[in-house]
């Protein structure tokens, strides 16, 4: 895997030589953002030796790197998950490069949906921690010792320093958000009322099908970590509306400009 990585990085480099010192992964709502940015290169996925790609419509599929403010940013438009049928070391490979090309803070985002009752469809919440019982863990398998050591600490995956950040960008921006715990789940199926009471009893706030393995892959490597969930729909017996894609895509974008605007501030802040 570590060859694998190092080839991936070097086609990166063939490509442009920019040294980022932030990486952002954009969820549903935000596919857009990397496009209003202060764009120094862009290098489509196609481009990569040994890349996996990204199969979900809308997902562009590419590194953008730019600027937000001043922050030197390298921007994944379009993620993968492990339902698209890769394995999770190529699940979390395109983390680990960015922190090969030189991140030194990630920045998650995702659509989510709600298992805090208290939430509605729009909230956006910063992820104070995550559960991964329901999918392998990333780091399974011969670890690779240029990237981290072999029982990484996790008692901080997303930084407390970062979580202040979010905070005070969120009061910035005059924009309201929660706080919780994150719970993956492979999908690519929404889960059942029953895993949903589940996830609440474990301490659940929200849940999804990315984000915990690639903050985890982060970690391992010594980056500072921080994520927000938008809250796309009511997970399943919350409500009691059918779910599907539809709504969630809707819902991320009837608030993306606020989730814009809270992305640039956080960044800007970091």
């Amino acid at each position: 895997m570590y060859k694998k990585l190092a080839a991936c990085l070097e086609s990166v480099r063939k490509k442009t030589d920019f040294r980022p010192k932030a990486g952002l992964i954009l969820g549903s709502g935000l596919g857009d953002y990397a496009d209003g940015i202060d764009v120094e290169a862009v290098v489509e996925y196609t481009e990569i030796e040994g890349f996996p790609v990204s199969t979900v419509a809308g997902h562009k599929g590419r590194f953008v790197f730019g600027y937000v403010e001043k922050m030197p940013v390298v921007i994944m438009q379009g993620r993968v998950h492990f339902y698209e049928g890769y394995s999770m070391p190529d699940v979390v490979l395109p983390t680990r490069l960015m922190g090969m090309l030189g991140a030194e803070k990630l920045m998650l985002t995702n659509a989510a949906g709600g298992v805090n009752e208290s939430f509605r469809p729009g909230d956006f919440m910063m992820i104070t921690d995550h559960i991964t019982t329901g999918v392998i863990s990333p780091l399974i398998g011969p670890n690779i010792d240029e990237l981290g050591c072999r029982f990484p600490d996790m008692s901080e995956v997303y930084s407390r320093r970062l979580r202040e950040v979010i905070r005070k960008s969120a009061a910035k921006c005059g924009i309201e958000i929660k706080e919780g715990v994150y719970v993956q789940f492979t999908g690519p199926n929404y889960e059942t009322p029953a895993e949903i009471r589940m996830c609440r009893m474990w301490g659940g706030d929200a849940v999804g099908m990315s984000t915990a393995c690639e903050a985890m892959a982060a970690r391992h490597m010594g980056l500072e970590v921080c994520g927000i969930s938008c809250i796309t729909n009511l997970a399943a017996g919350v409500s009691d509306v059918k779910l599907d894609h539809k709504e969630v895509q809707e819902t991320a974008d009837r608030v993306s400009t606020d989730f814009k605007k809270l992305v640039t501030e956080v960044i800007a802040g970091m």
